[in-house]
C-alpha cells in the first residue's frame, strides 16, 4: 500500500490540510464505491458536482479526498488541491497501479474512422508474430484471450489503468489502444507516453453540447496524441493531416498513395473469389517492396493496413507475420465478412447513420454485385434526421432494401420504419418492411440470387436488442450463421 505522498510524487499540488504520509488502499471518484482508507477524487461534471459528495466520504472513512476548487471541509481528513480533477485521477490511477504502461510497448491510434479495425489488424498482426498484447477500443477490452465490456471507446482512467495493470499481470509485452478525442480532451489518457501513435483519417463527429464545439477543435483535440507519442505513423492523404499535426513534437512517418511516403499503396485491386473478399496492393517506401492481400473489402481497408502495418514494421515485426494477419484478419461487425462463395456474400457492418451507410454501399458496389442487398433499421429515442438519411442512401444506393428494427428502445418499431420512408420512398427504390430483425435476416439470405452481397448493417459489434428498456441477446452475425446452417451452407 502506497501513501498519498507516494502517489503524489510528480504531480502539481497543494496540501490545504492534514497528512500526505497517510496510507491510500485504492482511488475512487464515484462517491457509491467504498470509501474506508481510500482516496476520494472529486470530479466537475455537467450535472454532477462530487465536491458535494465530501461529507459522506469523509464519515464513511475516506483516507483523503483530492478537490480542484475552493470547498469547506470540516472532516478530520487530508485534503490536497490539484489544478485538473481528472488530470489528477489519472496520474493517481497510474501510480496506484505502478505505472504499467511503463512495462510495455504503447501504441495509440486516433481517427474518425478505422481505429478499431486498425486495432485489430495491429493486434493481429504482433500475435502472429508471437507477441502477448492487450487491446483497449470501442469492442471492449481484450487482456489475455479474455473479453471486457467498456462503456467508452476509450474509458475513465482508472478503469484503463486498471486494464494496463492486467495486462502486466498477464505477460503482455504490448498495449494497443484506441485514443478519442474525447478520451483526450478530458485527460483519460494524461499521464501516458505513448511509444507509436497513429491517426487514420479525420471527418466532422462528436461536435455539439457536451462534446466539441467545432471541428477545429475535434481536430486539435485529436492532435494531441502527437504531442505524447515517440513516433507518428499518419496519412497524409487526408487533407486534415497537416494541421492535426501543428504543434506536434514527435518523428513522424507517413502513409498513402504518394511517392514520398514511407509506406506507399499502388496497384490496388478489388479481390473476390471463392471464399475470400478483398483488397491487395504493392507495399513500398521506408522498409522496401512486398504485394499485401487485406480480407477486408474496400479502398480504406488498404489505408488500414497501411497504418498497422507502419506501425508493425517500426516495431521491427516480420514481413511474414504482417502478411499472414492481414490475409486472414476478421474484425467483429467492422466489414466482417460472414459468409463469401461463388453464389452470394454476406458482411455485417456498423454502418448506422447516412454517411457511414453510403461509403459501406459504394465500398460493396466496387465488388459489381449483381445485387446490392442492405438490411437495416434505426435505434430509437435517437434523432431521427439519421433515419430520413439512411433511407435516403439505401433507397438511392441499394438493390433491394429490407427495413426492420434495431433497438427501438421506447419507440414503436413501426414508427421508425415510417420515419426511414420518409427518405427511402422518394427514391424509387425497392424494399420490403420486415419489423422482426431475425425474419428480416432470414429473408435477405433464403432469397439471395447469384451474385448478389448482403449487407446486414447498424448493430455490427453490438450482441443485444434494446426494446423498453430490456436488453437481449442479439448478434447479427449468429443470426446469418444461423440461416446459413439450416441452409446447408456452413
Amino acid at each position: 500500500m502506497k501513501t498519498l505522498r507516494e502517489l503524489l510524487d510528480g504531480m502539481d499540488y497543494e496540501l490545504v490540510k492534514g497528512s500526505l504520509d497517510v496510507p491510500v488502499g485504492d482511488i475512487i471518484y464515484d462517491s457509491r464505491k467504498e470509501c474506508g482508507g481510500n482516496a476520494f477524487v472529486c470530479i466537475r461534471g455537467t450535472k454532477i458536482d462530487s465536491h458535494d459528495f465530501i461529507p459522506d466520504v469523509a464519515a464513511r472513512g475516506a483516507a483523503a479526498v483530492i478537490i480542484e476548487r475552493d470547498v469547506p471541509v470540516e472532516a478530520d481528513i487530508t485534503v490536497v488541491r490539484v489544478p485538473a480533477a481528472r488530470k489528477a485521477l489519472a496520474e493517481l490511477s497510474a501510480a496506484h497501479f505502478d505505472h504499467p504502461t511503463r512495462k510495455m510497448t504503447t501504441i495509440g491510434l486516433t481517427g474518425t474512422k478505422g481505429k478499431t479495425t486498425s486495432t485489430y489488424m495491429l493486434k493481429a498482426i504482433l500475435k502472429a508474430a508471437g507477441k502477448k498484447v492487450g487491446l483497449v477500443g470501442t469492442n471492449g477490452a481484450v487482456i489475455a484471450g479474455e473479453h471486457f465490456t467498456t462503456n467508452n471507446t476509450t474509458p475513465e482512467s482508472y478503469e484503463l489503468q486498471q486494464y494496463f495493470h492486467r495486462m502486466v499481470e498477464a505477460g503482455c509485452e504490448y498495449m494497443i489502444m484506441e485514443v478519442s478525442s474525447q478520451g483526450l480532451m478530458m485527460d483519460r489518457v494524461a499521464g501516458i507516453h505513448f511509444d507509436i501513435g497513429v491517426f487514420t483519417n479525420i471527418t466532422p463527429d462528436h461536435i455539439g453540447p457536451g462534446e466539441h464545439s467545432s471541428f477545429e477543435e475535434y481536430r486539435s483535440w485529436k492532435g494531441e496524441l502527437f504531442k505524447r507519442c515517440d513516433i507518428g505513423i499518419v496519412n497524409r492523404d487526408d487533407p486534415n493531416c497537416e494541421a492535426l499535426l501543428a504543434g506536434h513534437t514527435c518523428e513522424i512517418r507517413t502513409f498513402g498513395q504518394k511517392e514520398e511516403d514511407d509506406f506507399r499503396a499502388t496497384e490496388i485491386r478489388h479481390l473476390q473469389n471463392g471464399s475470400f473478399m478483398g483488397v491487395s496492393f504493392m507495399l513500398s517506401g521506408k522498409y522496401g517492396s512486398f504485394p499485401v492481400e487485406v480480407g477486408i473489402p474496400g479502398l480504406f481497408s488498404v489505408y488500414n493496413a497501411l497504418g498497422a502495418l507502419g506501425a508493425a514494421l517500426t516495431l521491427g515485426i516480420s514481413q511474414e507475420a504482417i502478411l499472414s494477419a492481414l490475409k486472414s484478419i476478421r474484425v467483429n461487425g467492422r466489414m466482417e465478412l460472414v459468409y463469401a462463395s461463388d453464389r452470394f456474400s454476406v458482411i455485417v457492418d456498423y454502418a448506422h447513420n447516412g454517411v457511414s451507410t453510403r461509403s459501406l454501399l459504394e465500398t460493396l458496389r466496387d465488388y459489381n454485385p449483381k445485387r446490392l442487398v442492405v438490411v437495416f433499421g434505426c435505434g430509437g429515442n435517437r434523432d431521427p434526421h439519421r433515419r430520413y438519411e439512411m433511407g435516403e442512401v439505401a433507397g438511392e444506393m441499394a438493390d433491394l432494401s429490407i427495413v426492420t428494427a434495431d433497438n427501438s428502445r421506447f419507440e414503436k418499431v413501426e414508427d421508425i420504419i415510417a420515419d426511414i420512408h420518409i427518405g427511402l420512398d422518394p427514391t424509387g427504390g425497392a424494399f420490403v418492411d420486415i419489423p422482426d430483425r431475425r425474419e428480416a435476416i432470414r429473408y435477405s439470405i433464403e432469397q439471395a440470387q447469384p451474385g448478389d452481397v448482403i449487407a446486414i448493417i447498424g448493430k455490427g459489434h453490438e450482441d443485444y436488442q434494446e426494446v423498453c428498456g430490456v436488453k437481449t441477446h442479439f448478434s447479427d452475425r449468429e443470426e446469418a450463421e444461423a440461416v446459413l446452417r439450416d441452409l446447408g451452407l456452413q
